[in-house]
């Protein structure tokens, strides 16, 4: 049972509706700026710089960081920083062929592998769900974690939250797609990062201080060589696991598509993957001062819901208002990517549907909510998601990871054919599948992500790109 009293759950609960009220009437009025179908499933050249670094940050800390970050800070200290690195690096790898992706000006994933090797319907699909898994799974995985924080807060059974915080995403999506949903994160992100610092500052002031967290956590724990804390077996799983999973996940390619000019595509994206480790400090703090205050935790991730409990009530409702936008933030940018995979790769490139702009926002609006109540009645028969999202992470990366980077190293050189991204596409989902049903040692992701390398050379390394002639050159100016 909740340990709070009557007046604490009603006071967090007016202020969670409150976030979800203040999300809506920002998603309207931004959703004004919509002005067409390619503003709802891309925003394209909308976004000036602050805007992408923030709501960059918005999408990827949620619910993982609010529950998986601070069990990890809890069980290994500072460690925690090392996953944050992981992310960072994914962040700086996409950075590197930024430039090129805004300025061919592409919609989704799929769109970036058309583009290397050429239109192909059945590698639309293949790359389309590949594309759409990790937010999906992202979708679902906050869909729990909202309801496992706040049902260890409030009692309210699970399914009614799950079903609170579906209402809530849709709010944020259906006015303006991706234009509404990337500046309401551009707001609830600077909310984010500010509540972050000041709860990780209480959290350290009931533990005592940071005298107190260091004579009561294991040295090893909190000394700056506690990064590698969690052991070199463990951290070499989130290199395998996070580095290529940030770097082909759509939530932060469309941000690249969306920035307002090429300049600002690389930029951006640097910045963001540095404004990541306040995730960093919020959950290493966090962490560290649960475990100084109850060492005997059972479960690390219950670490943030047993911090809760502990909260006063003026910064209980502000905190339960920042769980809300921080959760609601990914929530409504997952949906997004995944109804604009489907609606632009599946429905409108592989089946050949077309229809009017208007017609095509609406049917967007309908994938919506289809998608919505899938995930949540998923996250209700499910809710132990967290594993299905790491796996998704997995698999999307072996599938995309490389066509889309060696496709792009070896585009000028290479003429590359839609069967090479398929041969690529199929080994490295049999890569992941096999070395998983084996059990091998090293992750599984790795024989994927090789598999698919190698397949990409011997399908795709043939012939050559024509030199093109001095006279052809000339004709061609």
């Amino acid at each position: 049972m909740p340990s709070n009293s009557t007046g604490q759950i009603v006071v967090v609960g007016l202020s969670s509706l409150l976030v979800i009220a203040l999300g809506a009437m920002l998603s309207m009025y931004f959703g004004r700026r919509a002005k067409n179908s390619a503003d709802w499933l891309a925003a394209p050249g909308q976004l000036p710089l602050i805007v992408v670094v923030i709501t960059q940050f918005a999408t990827a800390v949620g619910g993982g960081v609010l529950i998986a970050h601070v069990g990890i800070a809890y069980s290994y200290g500072w460690s925690v920083f090392a996953y944050e690195a992981c992310v960072v690096l994914g962040f700086f790898g996409l950075a590197l062929i930024a430039r090129w992706l805004r300025e061919q000006r592409f919609t989704t994933v799929p769109d970036i592998v058309s583009r290397l090797f050429g239109a192909n319907k059945t590698v639309t699909a293949v790359a389309g769900i590949a594309a759409l898994i990790v937010p999906f799974g992202a979708l679902s995985t906050q869909f729990v974690a909202f309801a496992k924080l706040f049902s260890l807060l409030t009692g309210i059974p699970a399914a009614l939250l799950i079903l609170t915080i579906m209402l809530g995403s849709l709010v944020f999506v259906l006015p303006g797609g991706l234009t509404s949903v990337a500046w309401t994160d551009f707001v609830f992100g600077i909310f984010k990062i500010i509540m972050s610092l000041v709860v990780a500052g209480y959290a350290i002031h009931l533990a005592g201080g940071w005298s107190g967290i260091t004579s009561n956590v294991p040295t090893h724990l909190w000394l700056p060589s506690a990064v590698t804390a969690a052991g070199g077996e463990r951290i070499w799983l989130w290199v395998a696991a996070i580095v290529p999973g940030t770097m082909t996940n759509q939530l932060y390619f469309q941000r690249v598509f969306a920035t307002k000019n090429v300049g600002d595509a690389r930029r951006g994206l640097v910045l963001s993957g540095l404004t990541i480790l306040v995730a960093g400090v919020y959950a290493g703090c966090i962490g560290l001062a649960v475990r100084a205050m109850n060492p005997t935790l059972g479960n690390p991730e219950a670490a943030a819901g047993w911090l809760i409990t502990r909260l006063p009530t003026a910064l209980l409702a502000v905190y339960g208002a920042f769980l809300v936008a921080t959760i609601i933030s990914v929530t409504g940018a997952a949906l997004q990517s995944v109804v604009a995979n489907i609606t632009r790769d599946l429905y409108q490139n592989v089946f050949g549907h077309t229809r009017s702009d208007r017609q095509t926002v609406s049917l967007s609006r309908l994938f919506t909510v289809i998608v919505a109540a899938i995930a949540g009645a998923l996250a209700i028969a499910f809710p132990s998601a967290l594993g299905w999202l790491v796996a998704s992470y997995a698999y999307s990366a072996a599938t995309l990871a490389a066509p889309i980077f060696l496709g792009y190293l070896l585009r000028k050189r290479y003429l590359l054919r839609p069967f090479a991204a398929l041969g690529s596409m199929i080994a490295g989902i049999a890569g992941c599948a096999t070395a998983q049903i084996i059990g091998t040692t090293v992750p599984y992701v790795v024989y994927g992500i090789a598999a698919s390398v190698l397949a990409l050379l011997a399908f795709g390394v043939g012939e050559r790109v024509p030199t093109t002639t001095p006279e052809l050159s000339s004709l061609e100016s």
